[in-house]
């Protein structure tokens, strides 16, 4: 399954109202939680925490991917946040991340989740498309970019 079909407007939060790693998390997973996406959030907060003490999935270039395999979700989801003053992520290169792209897979789907994971690489890429995420001003508009990122692609 592609990214983009896993990203619609309700699972995408602009802005993120977190200050603080953990608060990222717990607020991704409460965006799938409001979109019907999980049935839960602490099972899923609990899988991402455990994943990002490991060790942080905070990119350079202000990027981050939270992402678990977890059996807190049926199948592969995802989010997207945008925070325009940036969260300390731990990132790679010691900047503050403003763009979150969460990915959730069950165990079973390790294929689906290195997928997707190849493809918020490539979009991680486009310094354009990452500075139009990042600017954008509602999730609508967070979609649409991503799907037309998508197209152009394929």
């Amino acid at each position: 399954m592609a990214l983009i079909e896993l990203i619609s407007p309700e699972v995408v939060k602009v802005p993120l109202t977190a200050r603080t790693k953990l608060e990222v998390l717990r607020e991704l997973a409460e965006v799938l939680h409001a979109a019907g996406r999980v049935s839960e959030v602490e099972p899923l907060y609990l899988a991402l925490a455990e994943r990002e003490s490991l060790g942080s999935t905070g990119l350079d270039g202000g990027i981050a991917v939270p992402h678990c395999r977890t059996d807190a979700v049926r199948g592969i989801v995802a989010a997207v946040g945008v925070s325009p003053d940036g969260v300390d992520f731990g990132s790679l290169d010691g900047g503050r991340s403003r763009l979150f792209f969460l990915l959730i897979a069950p165990p079973s789907e390790t294929a689906s989740h290195i997928a997707a994971l190849a493809e918020i690489a490539r979009i991680a890429r486009s310094k354009t498309l990452c500075s139009s995420l990042v600017t954008a001003g509602d999730p609508s508009e967070v979609a649409r970019l991503l799907r037309e990122a998508s197209i152009g692609a394929g």
